[in-house]
């Protein structure tokens, strides 16, 4: 894989987790399907679909699978289904060797900043079980934001860059998903799209 880095004076580094600096996308594919199958959705989940909401909180995405295909869904159910089947599962990711690497030298001299729709928890048991918590200690979550506002709004990307004391204008972004590219670009800062893994 090719990283294509604009040219800029940036300051400060952000990246997506799920299908940029972790290649877990599949397996969070595979915990929707079976998650949403024991939660009541009659039907295969499609993949298509399922891609375009990367980047998502996870409540949210069960709630818009939910009107996608017209089925009332328990959100907060499918929710705690589908991310106790992903995290049995963790073991299996791997990381994305050319955007980790990109960071870790980046990070010797500029802050750098995780911005996730996953759950906190989640989160923080990816970082640590791919040995990168120690790279990012500054990790942003639907739930560090008011109500919730996860990608494609700004606020997690506009929260990350207060953190690291770094003006969005000098951010740069590392995401795989239209959602977060849509809330980078709305918070000002510029983008690297890193191509799914799958």
């Amino acid at each position: 894989m090719q990283l294509d880095i604009p040219p800029g004076d940036f300051a400060g580094y952000i990246f997506d987790l799920d299908g940029t600096l972790v290649d877990t996308m599949p397996l969070h594919f595979a915990a929707w399907r079976e998650g949403l199958r024991r939660c009541g959705l009659g039907r295969d989940l499609d993949e298509d679909f399922f891609y375009s909401l990367g980047g998502v909180p996870t409540r949210l995405v069960a709630e818009r699978i939910g009107e996608h295909y017209g089925v009332k869904l328990d959100a907060a159910r499918v929710e705690q289904v589908k991310e106790e089947i992903f995290v049995a599962r963790l073991g299996e990711a791997w990381v994305i060797a050319p955007v980790v690497d990109f960071a870790r030298r980046v990070a010797a001299a500029h802050p750098v900043a995780v911005v996730t729709g996953g759950m906190p928890n989640v989160a923080n048991h990816t970082l640590r079980l791919t040995g990168l918590d120690a790279l990012f200690r500054i990790v942003v979550t639907p739930a560090d934001v008011p109500e919730g506002r996860g990608k494609p709004a700004p606020d997690m990307f506009l929260l990350a860059a207060r953190q690291m004391g770094v003006p969005p204008a000098r951010c740069l972004v590392f995401e795989d998903a239209a959602p977060g590219v849509d809330g980078a670009r709305a918070a000002g800062m510029t983008i690297v799209r890193v191509e799914r893994h799958c």
